[in-house]
């Protein structure tokens, strides 16, 4: 099977470096047009299956991506973004004066277990209902199918962790464009090859990507 991993385009809150989280915050016309140069760029890829989360901006993207072929899809609250608890709708800035070492330990130094703020979410959590929601998208498809999954920075980090066999300490050690795709093959879920990571082409010149303060 072919699993066509995209993370959602850009929104208001990715611009101004806000935390953004379960927040359902709608895209910008950047992140519109965004969703519809992958859509260009996917036209004559044959998808069977699509799934996305159901924050808006997200679903937006999907809808967007498959166009006349909306009608495939449907939503998991498993792909949802990580939960960042208090740390929503603030700024980086602020966040370094409230949680100062908390900050710097999700930053540089994250977990499997640590909490991405105070009464948030950790990675370990949202990679077990990620994949549960991945796994269930996935059930059935056949060897030459492809499905498109639309999800979350934090979302996507943590399953290409899972199918390159990295821990997830090591989440920070690649990038989530808007909009990116990224592309694994294989016949399971827990048995993917990683074809393409972080491909934005469609979007940003090579070294030219939108890089955001906040996930």
């Amino acid at each position: 099977m072919n699993i066509l991993l995209a993370r959602h385009g850009e929104t208001p809150w990715n611009r101004e470096g806000r935390y953004q989280g379960h927040t359902d915050i709608p895209l910008l016309p950047s992140g519109e047009a965004q969703a519809q140069a992958l859509g260009q760029r996917l036209l004559d890829v044959t998808i069977h299956r699509a799934v996305a989360s159901p924050l808006s901006r997200a679903r937006r993207t999907a809808e967007l991506v498959l166009g006349p072929r909306a009608s495939l899809l449907k939503f998991d609250d498993g792909l949802k973004e990580i939960s960042h608890g208090a740390w929503e709708g603030k700024l980086v800035t602020e966040i370094q004066q409230s949680h100062p070492e908390l900050l710097k330990a999700w930053k540089e130094a994250p977990t499997a277990d640590l909490p991405a703020g105070p009464g948030a979410e950790s990675l370990g959590q949202v990679l077990g209902r990620a994949l549960a929601a991945l796994k269930r998208a996935t059930d059935g498809l056949g060897a030459d199918q492809t499905i498109l999954v639309v999800a979350h920075d934090a979302v996507n980090r943590v399953l290409l962790c899972h199918a390159l066999g990295l821990p997830l300490e090591r989440v920070w050690a690649f990038r989530q464009a808007p909009a990116t795709l990224n592309v694994l093959a294989g016949d399971s879920v827990d048995h993917l090859q990683v074809v393409r990571l972080n491909d934005a082409d469609h979007v940003a010149p090579l070294l030219r990507e939108a890089v955001h303060k906040a996930v």
